[in-house]
């Protein structure tokens, strides 16, 4: 999973199109049409960098590392204006039919964002759903901390001058609140009742031990003393003269005002117009035309299909009891309990060592832009999950696995590997990674993010851990295959509550029975699908894709079938919708039967228990 700084900036990019010209177009092809479309997507990243200045950050443009966004309703509505001009835009100056190939998925793609783009923007809820226990500005901003550098003091000064902008942030998030209430728009209560308890966490009676003044006890010895003390000095006055005021009135209006009118019953077809809003996100989140029936059959299936493999998987240990008491024991005997928080960063460390060596088995070529595995802050408490930091795209910060070394009881060492491969590699670090450095593609088509594309390859890569060899028992890959059942369950449990009518009681009483989750994680992932709705689609719909398209190259290109590259041709085109990536797969394939044309046979593939 991305992390929560990165999932609020990501859903500005679903505002704007993050995708450039795929290869340089011969000389030729350099027409006006390609002129054309290179300078609007220019264009269109530097209104980005301008309009998201955390965005910039974590890609490592540090030009407007002072600022926060704008996200009030106002501005929201001047770039539903923007973004609908730059549509237009495209469609008048640029000619597709006179593009090649590569620049004509560009020029789609383009299309497809900023039409998806123009169309969230459109809807209520962009604006006014703006806080939950997920999402927010007292989760993010400190995240954003993280990805700032602070090496010299022009960096310190940056720092500061954001930390003096976010009052004028809770403000634009009260008024787009406000506008929430007037209109109906406010969050599901069970989230929002764990807001004030994540607020605490950074009022605290020493602003030297917050989380914001972090950057502060790390002070590079090359500043010049005097300039050091006067840095700390005004971070500790900002901190308690600026910051924690307006934290305090961002938790009171939650306590006060907010709360009392949040529903209980947080389905999106209990608001007005929710039910065009579900169907938006669904469009969104799978970059599929697939109906929420569509989606929910498939999870059903899914589900059955993965609960079966588990629970032979289960007689195959010699367990003699039920699926239920197998779980229990799982959870709770400690050959599969760690002692502390260093015993799990240790753990995560030696998975890393063997996935790295393995890893040149399954792709021609790997990232040079590294990554590290750290323990979360303490602040963001033992429910957070495990997440992944991208590295910036100039090589400045590498790549981050962050583990929750807290309550370490939820976390037994059986799904450790599952969750390794999904959030450092080959899951996000590798496919960010990669794409930051496809140095052929504009900024925008490397750093782009689509869920069903970036979490259905993460979710994907789980499922290589026994070609990888990491899977070396069967409880290992018991994790592997209850993280995704759980997926598979989000597809039935999603579009129940939003579609079908489930109760939350209903949903997470259904997820209970057939995942091997305790009810207490179940009830935290059922809460999420209020607060995000659609998001949790995109990794099983992603990773079903994903497989689906290694099949059948498989089948077509039988014993010339190389999976080393057919992964790379996965990963070398950037994130892309679904849509697009078949684009690009029918193309790779062509290519690859003309190369190997003379030398294999085509038909005769077949795919390994290890690659499933």
């Amino acid at each position: 999973m991305i992390g929560s700084t990165c999932r609020t900036l990501l859903r500005f990019l679903a505002i704007a199109c993050f995708i450039g010209s795929a290869f340089a177009a011969p000389a030729a092809q350099a027409d006006a049409a390609k002129a054309a479309l290179d300078r609007l997507l220019a264009e269109h990243w530097e209104w980005q960098m301008r309009e998201a200045p955390e965005w910039a950050t974590m890609v490592g443009d540090h030009r407007y590392d002072d600022r926060l966004a704008d996200r009030s309703p106002a501005a929201l509505e001047r770039q539903l204006a923007e973004t609908r001009a730059f549509l237009k835009r495209l469609e008048a100056e640029v000619q597709p039919a006179r593009l090649n190939d590569d620049d004509r998925v560009t020029y789609d793609v383009f299309v497809h964002h900023l039409r998806t783009g123009a169309e969230e923007l459109s809807f209520p809820a962009t604006a006014t759903m703006v806080l939950s226990n997920k999402a927010g500005l007292h989760l993010d901003f400190p995240q954003l901390v993280q990805m700032m550098p602070f090496r010299t003091e022009r960096d310190y000064r940056n720092y500061l001058a954001r930390l003096r902008a976010l009052p004028g942030a809770v403000d634009r998030n009260l008024e787009a609140m406000r506008l929430g209430l007037r209109i109906g728009w406010v969050t599901f209560r069970a989230s929002l009742e764990k807001v004030p308890r994540q607020i605490d966490t950074l009022l605290v009676k020493d602003v030297t031990s917050s989380p914001l003044y972090q950057p502060l006890r790390q002070l590079p010895p090359e500043l010049p003393a005097p300039v050091r003390e006067a840095l700390a000095a005004e971070a500790r006055q900002t901190l308690e003269q600026t910051v924690a005021p307006a934290l305090r009135r961002l938790r009171e209006f939650v306590v006060n005002e907010y709360l009392p009118h949040s529903p209980v019953d947080g389905s999106i077809k209990r608001y007005p117009g929710g039910e065009a809003y579900y169907a938006f996100r669904v469009r969104q989140q799978t970059t599929t035309d697939l109906t929420p029936a569509q989606i929910h059959a498939t999870g059903q299936a899914e589900v059955q299909r993965l609960r079966a493999e588990m629970e032979a998987l289960m007689r195959s240990t010699g367990h003699r009891g039920d699926f239920a008491s197998f779980v229990k024991w799982l959870n709770s005997d400690p050959r599969f309990m760690l002692r502390d928080a260093n015993e799990l960063l240790m753990r995560y460390r030696d998975i890393a060592k063997r996935v790295d060596a393995e890893l040149p088995r399954q792709f021609a070529q790997l990232p040079r832009l590294p990554y590290g595995i750290r323990a979360i802050p303490a602040h963001e408490g033992p429910e957070t999950p495990e997440y992944y930091t991208p590295g910036a795209a100039d090589g400045s910060r590498a790549g981050w696995f962050n583990a929750n070394g807290l309550a370490l009881k939820r976390r037994p060492t059986w799904e450790m590997e599952a969750l390794f491969l999904h959030e450092a590699v080959p899951g996000h670090h590798l496919q960010t990674a990669r794409a930051l450095e496809l140095d052929k593609l504009p900024m925008l088509r490397r750093s782009g993010f689509y869920v069903a594309y970036g979490e259905g390859w993460a979710l994907y890569a789980e499922t290589l851990g026994g070609a990888l060899g990491v899977y070396t028992d069967p409880y290992a890959r018991f994790g592997q295959l209850r993280m995704e059942i759980y997926r598979a369950a989000r597809l039935v449990v999603d579009t129940g509550i939003h579609v079908f009518g489930w109760s939350r009681q209903q949903a997470i009483d259904w997820m209970s029975e057939r995942t091997g989750m305790r009810r207490e994680e179940v009830a935290a992932e059922v809460d999420r699908y209020f607060v995000w709705p659609a998001q949790a689609l995109g990794y099983k719909i992603g990773q079903l894709h994903i497989a689906g398209l290694r099949d059948r190259m498989r089948a077509a290109l039988g014993s010339c079938f190389d999976i080393r590259r057919f992964h790379m041709a996965v990963l070398d085109q950037g994130a892309l919708p679904l849509a697009v990536l078949d684009q690009w797969m029918a193309r790779w394939l062509a290519q690859e039967r003309e190369l190997t044309k003379a030398s294999c046979p085509t038909g005769s593939g077949t795919v390994s228990t290890a690659e499933r």
